[in-house]
C-alpha cells in the first residue's frame, strides 16, 4: 500500500511541477517585455525545467531500485526458508521410514518366536 502512496506522490508532484512549468511559461509569454527578453527567459525557464524533470527522473528511478532491491531480498529470504524447511521435512519422513522399518522388524522378529 506505501508502494501506491509512493507512485500517486510522485505522479502528483510531476503534475504540481508541470502545472508550474506551464504556468510561469505563460505568464512569460504574456508579460509586457521584449521579445529578446522573452526569449531569454524562456531558455532560462527550459533548463530549470529540465534539470528539474532530470532530477524528478533520478528520484524515480532510485525509488524503483529500490523497491526492486527490496523484492528481491524478500525473495531470496523465502526461498532460503523454504529450502530449510524442505531439508527438514526430508529428514522428518527419513526418520519416520526408519521407524517404521525398525517396527517391522520387531513384528517379525515377535511373529518368528510365536510361530517357531
Amino acid at each position: 500500500m506505501s508502494e501506491d502512496k509512493n507512485n500517486t506522490l510522485v505522479v502528483g508532484s510531476l503534475m504540481l511541477i508541470a502545472g508550474g512549468i506551464l504556468g510561469a511559461g505563460a505568464a512569460l509569454l504574456f508579460a509586457p517585455q521584449s521579445g529578446k527578453k522573452t526569449r531569454r527567459d524562456i531558455k532560462k525557464l527550459a533548463r530549470r525545467a529540465r534539470s528539474e524533470a532530470e532530477e524528478m527522473v533520478e528520484d524515480f528511478t532510485d525509488k524503483v531500485t529500490d523497491v526492486v532491491d527490496n523484492l528481491n531480498d524478500k525473495t531470496q529470504d523465502i526461498l532460503a526458508r523454504g529450502k530449510e524447511i524442505s531439508l527438514d521435512v526430508k529428514k522428518d519422513l527419513l526418520k519416520a521410514f526408519e521407524e517404521g522399518k525398525d517396527r517391522l522388524e520387531k513384528e517379525k522378529s515377535r511373529l518368528a518366536k510365536m510361530i517357531g
